[in-house]
């Protein structure tokens, strides 16, 4: 390893001790009455807040919005919304714009967020919000200030929080319903498809920002990070929560932009890419939604992705641990290829998009080269990057009317 990057190193693992430290030592009981009331009664829909308990005790928020801003109930079939759960610039601070929960569906205007164009299409629109976020921190029988809460990667997303959500939508409506996920929204769905489940639930997918393979990633602190596997040191040092703050992380980058020689003057540029269309007003917005906690093995296994290149389960570091885990020595795979060739996919990437990148993205289409082409539909967008796909102004004409045509086909 150079000197610059152990020195990096340091860096990294002192930020990353800092903002879960400092976290802790803030830690406070949410109070507010959920997503419903703060942002979409304000916009003048109606909202319920639902709640399901997963196989592993985790307890979801679900939020639906049954009727248009009109007032006219839904005649179309359901849709649920997957929120990025931890995109993989989070691997540094990317957290500090980016891993939110529901709320990423509707911080634009009514006319230009996803969930209200829906609702106003109508469309039975429901959110979810994955464990550990403000909504979904509550447990059977854990408090998140236990280091059992946290132990948990994005392998229990495919296995419990996704199951459980499209089960309970099922369920409630007696329909098969639409799924819309962004970045590793995408990686959780693709992982479930890949193994074959889901899809009796399920009409078809609009996937956003696709993330499957990790290995050509372009954002440059994201990859040091990876490459560094920080995340690892921090995680049997006993810190099992991740929870980014703005002002440690401000000066961490500061001295990483150095280290790196990057102009830091966009971090939003640096970790997701040039977005192109991203209504500048609507930024300090967003900042002012505290960034949501996940779990440090979460970050543990997205580096594992990026530095080996494989779509694999969590690898527990040595054959024992892996054998009692998985029966076998190294952790499986999640075969892309085996996603079923008849499932209606629409698939959605930007040219300028550092985080799921176009090459990434190609050999997932390499993997689909079999997919019935009747069923795959693909949007490629030269000038979006990351962020454009759920923030953009334009992003209704662009990509969101091509969705519900697709949905109005399956």
């Amino acid at each position: 390893m150079s000197m610059i990057n152990k020195i990096l190193a340091s860096q990294l693992l002192v930020f990353f001790i800092c903002v879960i430290a400092e976290a802790h030592a803030r830690k406070t009981l949410y109070t507010d009455d959920g997503i419903c009331k703060r942002m979409v009664e304000t916009q003048g829909y109606a909202c319920e807040e639902h709640k399901v308990t997963t196989v592993d005790g985790y307890i979801l928020s679900l939020q639906r919005m049954p009727a248009g801003r009109s007032g006219k109930a839904a005649d179309k079939p359901p849709v649920l919304l997957h929120h990025g759960l931890f995109i993989v610039g989070a691997l540094l601070v990317e957290t500090l714009f980016f891993f939110k929960d529901a709320i990423t569906w509707l911080f634009n205007t009514p006319e230009e967020s996803l969930a209200y164009i829906l609702a106003d299409k109508g469309f039975d629109v429901w959110l979810a919000n994955t464990r550990g976020t403000k909504y979904s921190s509550a447990h059977t029988s854990l408090s998140p200030n236990d280091m059992a809460y946290w132990d948990w990667s994005w392998d229990e997303l495919v296995s419990y929080d996704l199951p459980a959500s499209l089960s309970y939508v099922f369920n409630h409506t007696a329909q098969k319903m639409h799924y819309v996920g962004h970045s590793l929204g995408t990686l959780t769905a693709l992982a479930a498809f890949s193994e074959e489940q889901l899809m009796n639930m399920l009409r078809s997918a609009a996937l956003l920002s696709p993330i499957a393979h990790l290995n050509q990633i372009m954002s440059q602190p994201t990859k040091l990070a990876a490459d560094l596997f920080i995340a690892n040191d921090v995680y049997w040092l006993g810190l099992h929560e991740f929870i980014p703050n703005e002002n440690v992380a401000s000066k961490f980058l500061e001295g990483i932009c150095r280290s790196l020689k990057l102009n830091c003057s966009d971090l939003m540029t640096v970790f997701t890419g040039p977005n192109c269309c991203i209504n500048s007003s609507r930024i300090n917005i967003f900042l002012n939604n505290e960034p949501q906690p996940s779990s440090t093995k979460n970050l543990i296994h997205l580096s594992q992705m990026i530095r080996t290149g494989k779509i694999a389960k969590y690898d527990y570091g040595n054959e024992e641990q892996n054998i009692q885990h998985y029966g076998e020595a190294s952790p499986p795979l999640y075969d892309m290829a085996s996603i079923p060739n008849g499932f209606p996919l629409f698939l959605s990437y930007g040219g300028q998009d550092m985080l799921s990148d176009v090459n990434d993205v190609k050999l997932l289409l390499t993997d689909l080269k079999d997919h019935h082409k009747n069923k795959l539909v693909l949007l490629f967008i030269e000038n979006y990057a990351h962020a454009d796909f759920v923030m953009g102004v334009n992003a209704k004409q662009i990509v969101y009317d091509p969705i519900m045509a697709f949905f109005n086909d399956n």
